[in-house]
């Protein structure tokens, strides 16, 4: 009887090993039935960390926030507890009930699925979300402003727009915030002003005190004139807001909300420019301007050239308006001006120079007059048009053939005309010799070309089985073989990378194959070996400096997180730059 009961106990223990290892991975949902208005939160639970993790489409519902991973572990009696979540923050898109379907992941080999969930979406609410003490205390204390620097501009008048995100000491904002709607700018020259970094300011909003960062800067030159209107900036943000209670070191337990705000639409009231006083020759200048016409020198031969330069400088629309031409005598060859722009843009507009810098080349000597120039703008200070004219300008020719005026007319116009003395001898460009050659050529059999064709083919003989070797041996390197396959696909990864600026999932997924594709190669090693702390290891073995190894980790570091994050394209270019550096400095480096 003992040795059964032994027995038993054994078998017992067995079996709640076995149960215990089970592994667990499943979804649970904050509710099931929910309004439309409400967000949904759905958790990804498992008891063994796994490896390529994939959520299900949410095609039903738009992904407000997440993913958010959170990690526990915990002992007990011994017995180790793990548990690994993924959470998501869904809005539901419409009304209706919609399946949730499978999120899978890999564990020890195996591929776990978890159970479709089925979420009924009924109409609004008047509480959504079920906490409507949080979701209130978000609501107050967190606000998106656009503020316009002047709401009532004239017509190509300067107007900057900076959109601020106010937060109040009480309330926290989680990392992943992203931008749901980006505001164009329909009606107006836009140019978004370079923000480096989110710094955190001190400020007030409606009389309190806040906390603020400024997340855009846009300056707007208006090019229609009546009531234009600026789409709102919308921003999907996590708010954490305290719960009022407190863990067990005092410190206090805070809960997520998910939340939009917008920053509203804005209008925008531009006025005409006066009627009352704008030159004839207006182009649509609006600022402050000056206004030069120079000439690189004003003394040379003939068939000499130099160089006139229109120019105007100063705060203004320089990049909206054109210069005024340039107009020469008949007897000075123009050719097509070489426009140059050098603005700077800032949060009060464009400021620098434009310049049309034409050549000039005389053909005859004499003294030719170059006539003034006017350039007309509304000046915003004194709300009036002015005119800045040029002082003519005299262009002396010393040497070259000379040219006769035709008489006639008394006129401006007939003074300018000139032709030229008839040459003396006038047919000076007939041949009266030639060098005639035979038209009969010597026959190809024994000639040079003949021989040399004849021989070619043994002389290939030597060079084709030297290539033929060649590319057997190259054929036989497997290895090398593989490693020249990966250089090469690194090569076409980054190229795409390049081709896909501006387009974040897409480049993003095309920088990552190229640095995946090149660790391959160099390191010989297959994709599914990956993860961070063997590539660390196996760079640092080959001797590459620990700056450049911790740089090529955090350029996949930005591929992982580029999907869940808002991305510039001064960012995307930097990434781009950064890793081309970086594999240029493994290449030199590594042993």
């Amino acid at each position: 009887m003992k040795i059964i009961k032994n027995i038993s106990i054994i078998l017992f223990l067995l079996v709640a090993n076995n149960m215990f290892a089970q592994v667990k991975f499943e979804a649970k949902v904050s509710k099931q039935k929910l309004g439309v208005n409400e967000r949904l939160r759905i958790d990804f639970e498992m008891n063994q960390d796994g490896d390529n993790f994939v959520p299900p489409n949410f095609e039903d519902f738009t992904v407000v926030g997440g993913p958010n991973t959170s990690l526990m572990n915990s002992y007990a009696n011994g017995v180790k507890t793990y548990q690994k979540t993924y959470s998501y923050f869904l809005a539901p898109k419409k009304k209706g009930k919609f399946t949730i379907k499978q999120a899978t992941i890999e564990i020890d080999g195996e591929v776990y699925k978890t159970f479709p969930v089925t979420i009924t979406v009924t109409a609004a609410v008047d509480k959504p979300n079920g906490q409507p003490d949080a979701s209130d205390i978000a609501s107050d204390k967190i606000h998106l402003v656009a503020e316009v620097s002047n709401s009532s501009p004239y017509l190509n008048e300067p107007t900057t727009v900076v959109y601020k995100l106010y937060v109040s000491r009480d309330v926290g904002i989680s990392s992943n915030w992203r931008e749901k709607q980006t505001p164009r700018y329909n009606d107006f020259w836009s140019q978004n002003i370079e923000i480096k970094g989110l710094n955190i300011q001190r400020g007030e909003y409606k009389g309190e005190d806040y906390r603020y960062v400024v997340l855009r800067k846009t300056v707007l030159y208006p090019q229609k004139t009546g009531k234009l209107k600026l789409e709102p900036l919308v921003l999907d943000v996590t708010v954490e807001v305290p719960t009022g209670r407190a863990n067990i070191f005092g410190q206090p337990i805070m809960t997520q909300v998910p939340k939009t705000v917008t920053a509203g639409s804005r209008t925008i009231d531009v006025k005409p420019l006066p009627e009352q006083g704008k030159p004839s020759d207006f182009k649509g200048a609006v600022g402050d301007f000056s206004f030069n016409v120079t000439t690189s020198k004003n003394q040379l031969n003939a068939t000499e050239s130099l160089q006139a330069k229109i120019e105007v400088s100063g705060r203004g629309n320089l990049k909206l308006f054109e210069l005024p031409k340039l107009t020469t005598p008949s007897s000075l060859e123009v050719y097509e001006p070489e426009h140059k722009e050098n603005v700077r843009t800032g949060l009060g507009g464009m400021q620098g120079s434009i310049s049309d810098t034409y050549t000039i080349v005389p053909q005859y000597r004499g003294k030719y007059p170059v006539p003034s120039i006017s350039f007309s703008y509304f000046d915003l200070k004194t709300e009036s048009y002015k005119r800045i004219t040029s002082d003519e300008i005299i262009i002396d020719v010393v040497e070259g053939p000379t040219a006769v005026v035709n008489s006639s007319e008394n006129t401006d116009e007939n003074n300018t005309k000139q032709t030229v003395k008839p040459s003396s001898n006038a047919f000076a460009f007939i041949k009266t010799s030639s060098n005639w050659e035979s038209v009969s050529s010597e026959g190809f059999f024994k000639s040079t070309s003949f021989w040399c064709l004849l021989l070619l083919p043994f002389l290939a003989i030597p060079l084709a089985i030297v290539i033929r070797r060649a590319k057997d041996k190259r054929d036989a390197d497997v290895v090398g073989s593989r490693i020249r396959k990966a250089d090469r696909l690194a090569k076409k990864y980054l190229s795409e990378a390049k081709k896909n600026l501006g387009q974040k999932e897409a480049f993003y997924e095309s920088l990552e194959r190229a640095l995946h594709n090149y660790l391959k190669a160099k390191l010989n090693i297959e994709t599914s070996d990956f993860n961070k702390e063997k590539i660390e290891t196996l760079l640092t073995k080959k001797q590459v400096e620990s700056t450049v190894v911790s740089d090529f980790i955090s350029i996949l570091e930005s591929c992982e997180l580029a999907r869940y994050t808002p991305i510039t394209s001064v960012t995307m270019q930097n990434d781009y730059d950064k890793a081309a550096k970086t594999i240029s400095l493994i290449d030199k480096q590594i042993r």
